[in-house]
């Protein structure tokens, strides 16, 4: 199984730029809170008097994301100033604060789900077996060669098909199975065996072809759901195909007449 390394650098920095920004808006949030408490205590500085912590927190942070509900309102100079210090200073931070949060969870969700492999995990791509589609045979194959520690990959169409291998421990990747720019980035020419297995018809041939077209038709393996797809393969001189439903057929059809 070929395990995902990526650079620690990038991954480095954007932790500490997030960590810097959480600082800066936690030391904004003590600093408007602790200052809204002091001067809410007077009456005089807010249109209501701020008796608890909780109350002068809420008004830091409705202030600093500019929610601004008008129900806590500076009424005296000293309070409008402090309420001024505290958007400027804090609008700032707040935003990139949040951007560079939220920003970096969506970057690493979308990096998990494009299925983008990396430079590195293409030249260990030497030896394998790549999975293409993961329709019944395939997610067998799958587990049989993850129980037997093989090296090998699984490319699908299928977003969230593969964000759920890859949390069951999957090397699985999203790329266009007929694109054969695509398919020559998971080095079909070095793999020791590719295996089609697709729901859909034309995309089975489809990805038959572009499997052959880089790999040559020793190594490929399709498998067929029908005898028309078996038929369409057999056109396309596809060397090693497989349809599951005829081999049962012919299991079953030979025992049913040894009994008889």
């Amino acid at each position: 199984m070929i395990y995902t390394c990526t650079a620690k650098a990038p991954y480095m920095a954007s932790q500490t730029t997030i960590i810097a920004y959480a600082i800066a808006l936690a030391m904004v949030l003590a600093f408007g809170t602790v200052g809204t408490y002091a001067l809410g205590h007077n009456s005089t500085n807010f249109n209501v008097r701020i008796s608890s912590w909780i109350e002068a927190l809420y008004f830091t942070v409705t202030t600093i994301s500019t929610v601004g509900y008008g129900d806590i309102v500076p009424v005296s100079n000293i309070a409008r100033i402090f309420d001024m210090a505290l958007i400027l200073s804090g609008l700032g931070v707040f935003l990139a604060a949040i951007t560079a949060i939220s920003g970096e969870f969506v970057n690493s969700r979308l990096t998990k789900l494009s299925g983008k492999i990396s430079g590195l995990e293409r030249r260990m791509l030497t030896g394998h077996v790549v999975l293409i589609g993961f329709d019944t045979t395939n997610a067998l194959v799958a587990s049989k060669l993850k129980k037997q520690k093989k090296k090998f990959v699984i490319v699908t169409e299928d977003k969230s098909l593969a964000d759920k291998l890859e949390d069951e421990g999957f090397n699985a990747y999203v790329a266009d199975i007929t694109s054969e720019v695509d398919m020559k980035a998971f080095r079909l020419d070095k793999a020791k065996r590719i295996v089609v297995d697709v729901r859909d018809v034309s995309r089975t041939v489809y990805a038959a072809i572009v499997a052959k077209a880089i790999a040559g038709n020793k190594n490929v393996m399709v498998v067929a759901a029908t005898e028309e797809v078996e038929k369409h393969l057999k056109e396309l001189d596809i060397e090693h195909i497989i349809n599951p439903s005829a081999i049962a057929a012919g299991i079953i059809g030979d025992s049913i007449s040894k009994e008889a």
